[in-house]
């Protein structure tokens, strides 16, 4: 498979590209795509060939969605107001039930489906089949139902990649009482990759990654050197809980995290394939 083929003035030599191929074939790399960018139909393109051709590489691709754009779109539509506490939205009854139609019945069959037509086979892991993530409660009472993940059935993952199948992931939880819950995609991502200690998670978002304080993008990113530009207000906003999923993912055991900007097309054969990059790299 030629990959220079993506990127002919920036890619990888045939022999650079094989070592890259073989760096990465039979580990586990878990990639998070963001509702943001799932909103361009040819970035979602995109990036369902970038799944497929990772698993025709032999590597053992797994994907948590978002969707945070498409359940506002329905919520809109039926008057429910949209509330957030600390980047997190408020989730009432009747929010849980959009949420869950939306991630499970709407995006996630979509992307399945997306994968598949080209060429690799992919299953959905929802709690309508499968019970992946599995939750003690709510963060807290004025969220509602939102949760972080407590437990990862790895076994269902781990078929799934021993039988050359990538896993396509809502990022929504179960309670013991069978109790639906809303997470975090980036937080999902990151504990899924935790609990499977992927060689590397792909978090895609709608910026080029971390930039220092005069815009430049930060290529490479220690966890101390992260955290001291959370401190002085270098990192702000959304990208705070982005950059502590990463530390967390890496102190829990995967090798590497990269924040990618979801908007440049295979972004993700960039990142993986290339001497450049497509965003920021968290490491050690």
């Amino acid at each position: 498979m030629d990959i220079k083929s993506f990127w002919p003035e920036a890619g990888p030599s045939i022999d650079e590209a094989a070592a890259y191929i073989k760096k990465y074939k039979n580990k586990e790399i878990i990639l998070k795509y963001g509702g943001q960018v799932m909103s361009d139909q040819n970035l979602s393109k995109a990036f369902a060939q970038d799944a497929a051709i990772l698993r025709k590489l032999e590597i053992n691709v797994g994907v948590i969605h978002g969707g945070g754009p498409q359940i506002k779109r329905q919520l809109d539509e039926k008057k429910i107001e949209s509330k957030f506490i600390d980047g997190l939205r408020v989730t009432d009854r009747q929010t849980i039930d959009v949420v869950e139609d939306v991630l499970c019945n709407e995006i996630n069959p979509d992307l399945r489906d997306s994968i598949i037509k080209f060429g690799s086979t992919a299953e959905s892991l929802t709690p309508k089949n499968h019970s992946v993530i599995n939750v003690d409660g709510p963060i807290s009472k004025d969220l509602g139902y939102v949760a972080n993940p407590k437990k990862i059935n790895t076994s269902i993952i781990k078929t799934l990649f021993k039988k050359k199948i990538i896993p396509v992931i809502s990022p929504i939880g179960k309670d013991i009482a069978g109790q639906i819950y809303n997470i975090n995609a980036d937080t999902a991502a990151g504990f899924v990759a935790s609990e499977i200690k992927a060689e590397r998670l792909l978090l895609m978002t709608d910026v080029p990654g971390v930039n220092d304080k005069s815009g430049k993008l930060i290529s490479e990113l220690s966890i101390p050197k992260a955290l001291q530009l959370i401190d002085n207000g270098t990192i702000t906003g959304g990208m705070i809980p982005k950059i502590k999923t990463c530390i967390h993912a890496i102190e829990s055991g995967v090798n590497g995290v990269v924040i990618i900007d979801g908007r440049k097309a295979h972004a993700v054969l960039f990142e993986l394939f290339s001497n450049i990059g497509a965003g920021t790299l968290i490491i050690k």
